[in-house]
């Protein structure tokens, strides 16, 4: 059953953002946070289609969150959320 739920988010991923290009990085507008009803500013990412990625607290989009990755040659990264 995990393993269902697993492969079916995955799925739900790649559907929306393999073969995707990110066309600019920029943090949420102090509009659209309080439009949101959210404190925190995180980042955003703008893929070429027009689509928006930004990480959120939790699932339920409750507030900003932050971001982390690791470059390709494992250097850590963060991408704070901002007031």
């Amino acid at each position: 059953m995990k393993r269902d739920i697993e492969k079916t988010w995955t799925d739900y991923a790649k559907e929306r953002l393999v073969g995707k290009k990110i066309k600019r990085v920029r943090y949420l507008s102090h509009e659209e946070a309080e439009h949101m009803d959210w404190y925190s500013r995180p980042i955003v990412i703008e893929l070429n289609d027009g689509s928006l990625i930004l990480p959120s607290c939790d699932d339920e989009g409750n507030n900003g969150g932050a971001m982390f990755g690791q470059s390709n040659q494992g250097d850590d990264w963060t991408f704070p959320v901002i007031s």
